[in-house]
């Protein structure tokens, strides 16, 4: 072989060089991106919706579940379209150049009240699941609530709560 042979086998030895680490390199960061997306998946937290709150129960429970939910809400549609027209009464009249103050409580009333009546009507559509689980369902269907649903306590309220029932009758005693 000449020097000349030895030259292009050489480069050509260099190009598939460079090219078989890039392929190499690439697929690294392709896996590598891919393994450390499902770890930020892993790591989000809990949804908190109260649709969420029969996770722990089987699947035909939750749908169940989702099912009255949509059912209780589809009886209280109309509370829900109540509400939304007062909100837009309550800003139209905040927005008013001469502000009315008496119309703006009737208005706020009206929005309270829609609100209540559908939060009860939902919060019924609840208790109504809740009538049709076992005593273990319920369990485990408090405790989606406690975490997940509408229910569910702030974080610090749940710390004070467990630092309480933590405290022995003396303690407490001391501590009144």
């Amino acid at each position: 072989m000449s020097g000349r042979a030895w030259k292009f086998l050489l480069i050509g030895s260099l190009v598939l060089n460079v090219f078989l680490i890039g392929g190499v390199a690439g697929g690294a960061y392709q896996w590598f991106v891919a393994h450390g997306s499902t770890k930020a998946a892993a790591a989000q937290p809990q949804p908190r919706a109260l649709r969420f709150a029969a996770e722990d129960l089987s699947v035909e429970r939750q749908k169940q579940f989702v099912d009255a939910l949509k059912q209780a809400r589809r009886e209280a549609r109309e509370y829900a379209r109540d509400g939304r027209e007062d909100r837009r009464e309550v800003l139209r009249l905040l927005a008013a150049p001469q502000l009315d103050r008496p119309a703006l409580d009737t208005a706020l009333n009206r929005t309270r009240e829609a609100d209540i009546a559908l939060r009860s009507r939902v919060e019924q559509g609840v208790a109504d699941f809740a009538a049709t689980l076992t005593p273990e369902e319920r369990v485990k269907f408090a405790e989606g609530l406690h975490e997940r649903g509408q229910w569910r306590i702030a974080q610090a309220q749940q710390q004070q709560q467990q630092q309480r029932a933590q405290k022995t009758p003396g303690d407490q005693a001391a501590s009144d």
